[in-house]
């Protein structure tokens, strides 16, 4: 009989562990390798325990509140659906989701695992019904699309902003609204272990990262690869917080000159959701002013969730005696209108309300430029002074700037 042999590949482990000890050598033990997992988006609800004040404030703003399911809130329901009105074509009962409770108030029905717009939006200054359709050479994906609401769905349009983690495959959202995770990132691991190191604070990144925050969908622009999936996306697809928004994103050009679907002549926008386009061109933003320099989207009882009442915002950095201006000895020598009126704030000015959000309802303009009224009446656009002395024109209010003494005579 043969005798048994052992294999070489067995015998040379343990010899070698042998000269290890006569050596007197301590053989290294491999460490073993963890890795850390992926952080994943947990909603604002898993942030409420540790930020409550913070969490309490938000849950009540606009930005946490944009889209409602009106079945489990029926109160965010502004318009009565009772009455009748030859644009109400459709039902309460139609209604899956409500968009919007400030200015306009739209409505999305639900068809398959999508949303469609439907034909008819609530104008909430007027109290009226207004006809709702993108129309052709309105906005840059409406070609792409056919010239019906049923078959544009929110997903690609629209959802990517109104929630955090909108999944462009399974078409499901981690939450609805403006969430935490939108401003912050994705919160797994701060949830599991917090600490600063391991969640994004915009306030702690450079100017151009912090006011991406805001400009990923306070923008009008394309994602940098479209068709996606043979569809055409109007928000960022695949950024998400603490990356470089550039590389996902592409802001509308404009050229001088030309008014176009998005811009006035002079590189204003004039539709709403552009304060990104307009306050990237501004002095401020260069100087390193951030959007959260003036805002607190956590909430605050002040319009547009400022800081400081409006009147008093601008004068944290600007006065008579601060090196950023005015140089005039008081604000009403700079503004040359009383204390107290619309005129002498600087938001007048420099951020006049004249860019569409429906129909005559306007929001304030973000570049900080005074727009004059000579410049303005050539270029055929509207300018800082007849938004609110509507009962006149660019020429009266040329000759007026001609008579400010500390008014430079080229630059009216």
């Amino acid at each position: 009989m043969q005798g048994r042999t052992t294999p070489v590949l067995l015998i040379a482990p343990v010899i070698t562990i042998c000269l290890y000890f006569a050596l007197g050598v301590t053989p290294a033990i491999p460490a073993q390798v963890t890795t850390t997992p992926e952080p994943s988006y947990v909603g604002s609800a898993a942030c409420a325990s540790c930020h409550a004040a913070v969490y309490t404030r938000w849950s009540k703003t606009r930005m946490a509140n944009v889209v409602t399911d009106p079945r489990s809130n029926p109160n965010v329901v502004i318009p009565d659906f009772s009455k009748p009105d030859p644009l109400l074509t459709f039902k309460l009962d139609d209604v899956a989701l409500v968009y919007g409770t400030k200015w306009k108030q739209r409505y999305f029905k639900k068809s398959g695992d999508d949303y469609y717009p439907l034909p008819a939006q609530w104008d909430v200054t007027h109290r009226i019904w207004r006809a709702y359709f993108v129309q052709p050479n309105a906005d840059w994906w409406a070609k792409f699309y056919p010239a019906d609401n049923m078959q544009r769905p929110t997903g690609p349009l629209c959802d990517g902003c109104h929630s955090v983690n909108y999944d462009i495959q399974t078409k499901k959202v981690t939450e609805w609204n403006v969430g935490c995770e939108r401003c912050h990132g994705p919160g797994s691991e701060h949830v599991r272990r917090p600490t600063a190191a391991n969640i994004v604070n915009p306030a702690k990144l450079d100017f151009v990262h912090a006011n991406d925050t805001c400009i990923q969908c306070h923008s009008q622009g394309q994602p940098l690869h479209n068709p996606i999936n043979g569809k055409y996306y109007d928000w960022p697809v695949g950024f998400n917080q603490g990356a470089n928004l550039s590389d996902f994103w592409q802001l509308e050009e404009n050229t001088l000159g030309q008014t176009s679907f998005t811009h006035f002549p002079d590189g204003t926008a004039h539709k709403n959701r552009m304060q990104g386009n307009d306050f990237v061109q501004s002095l401020m933003y260069r100087r390193g002013v951030t959007c959260f320099s003036c805002h607190d989207v956590h909430g605050t009882p002040n319009n547009a969730d400022l800081v400081k009442p409006a009147a008093q915002l601008c004068l944290t950095c600007h006065g008579p005696g601060s090196p950023n201006g005015p140089k005039t000895p008081t604000i009403e020598a700079h503004t040359h209108h009383a204390a107290g009126s619309a005129g002498n704030e600087c938001i007048g000015c420099h951020m006049p309300k004249i860019e569409q959000t429906v129909a005559d309802v306007n929001v304030r303009a973000h570049t900080f430029r005074f727009i004059a009224p000579g410049e303005a009446e050539r270029l055929k656009m509207p300018n800082a002074c007849n938004t609110c002395h509507t009962d006149r024109n660019a020429a009266w209010a040329q000759g007026i700037l001609k008579t400010w003494a500390n008014v430079s005579p080229w630059r009216p």
